[in-house]
C-alpha cells in the first residue's frame, strides 16, 4: 500500500505582540500570563491540529483557539482562510516564535492527508502521533506523552476504517467524531502502545482504500 501525500498549504502566519486584552480574552488567552499571539491558517485542519500540538512540545505556549471552518478549504471565506484558524499564546514574542517554527516545520515535513484512490477523489489522514503534547492531551483526556492514531476520512470510508482499526489493533477510543464534522468527515483518536497505533493506522488506511475501490461490495 503506497499512499500519495497531499501536502498542506500554509496560507498565512502572523504574530500579534502586546495584543489588546480584549483580543486575548476573546481568543481564549489569559492576559495575566499571555501577551503575544501566533496565528496560522492552513488548507488542512487535522494536519494543523497535529502541528499546533507539536508547538506545545517545543515552546511554553498554549493552543488557545483552534477551529475548523464549515465545509472545508474548497469553500473558504477568503483567499487566506483555508480550513482552520489556529492561535498560539505565549508570555512573549520569543515563546510564540519558537512555537510557530515548530508548527510550520510539522506542516512542511510531517502531518498531511493522503490520496486514498487512484483518481485522487478520497482524502484520508492515517496519522500516528508517537508522543502527544499538551494540546492533544487536553482535548483527548490522555496523558501527555501518550501515543495516538489520529484517523480521518469521508463518512462512509472513515466509519468502515475506524471499525477495522479497532478490530485489528489493540487500541481504544479516546474520542470519536461521527459525521458530519465541520468539514463533513468522520474521525477518531485511538490510544495504545505506539506499535498498536501504527497497526491501527495501517488497517484504517487499507479499509478506506478498499471501500473506495468497492463502494457497493
Amino acid at each position: 500500500m503506497i499512499l500519495e501525500p497531499i501536502r498542506p498549504a500554509i496560507l498565512s502566519v502572523r504574530r500579534i505582540h502586546n495584543a489588546h486584552e480584549s483580543v486575548l480574552v476573546g481568543y481564549g488567552a489569559d492576559p495575566s500570563r499571555h501577551t503575544s499571539l501566533g496565528l496560522v491558517t492552513c488548507d488542512q485542519d487535522d494536519s494543523t491540529y497535529v502541528a499546533l500540538d507539536e508547538a506545545t512540545k517545543h515552546a511554553p505556549v498554549e493552543v488557545v483557539f483552534a477551529r475548523s471552518f464549515y465545509a472545508g478549504a474548497s469553500f473558504s471565506s477568503g483567499r487566506l482562510s483555508g480550513e482552520i484558524l489556529g492561535v498560539l499564546a505565549g508570555a512573549g514574542p520569543a515563546e510564540v516564535e519558537t512555537g510557530l517554527r515548530a508548527l510550520v516545520g510539522c506542516l512542511e515535513h510531517d502531518a498531511c492527508f493522503y490520496h486514498g484512490d487512484e483518481r485522487g477523489e478520497i482524502a484520508l489522514f492515517p496519522h500516528v502521533v508517537s508522543s502527544i503534547g499538551h494540546y492533544l492531551a487536553h482535548e483527548s483526556g490522555l496523558p501527555v506523552g501518550s501515543s495516538m492514531a489520529y484517523l480521518v476520512a469521508p463518512p462512509m470510508e472513515g466509519t468502515i476504517g475506524i471499525d477495522r482499526a479497532l478490530k485489528e489493533a489493540n487500541v481504544r477510543v479516546a474520542k470519536l467524531f461521527p459525521p458530519p464534522t465541520e468539514t463533513n468527515f468522520t474521525a477518531a483518536w485511538l490510544a495504545g502502545e505506539l506499535s498498536e497505533c501504527e497497526a491501527a493506522a495501517s488497517a484504517f488506511a487499507e479499509a478506506v482504500i478498499q471501500v473506495g475501490r468497492e463502494p457497493r461490495a
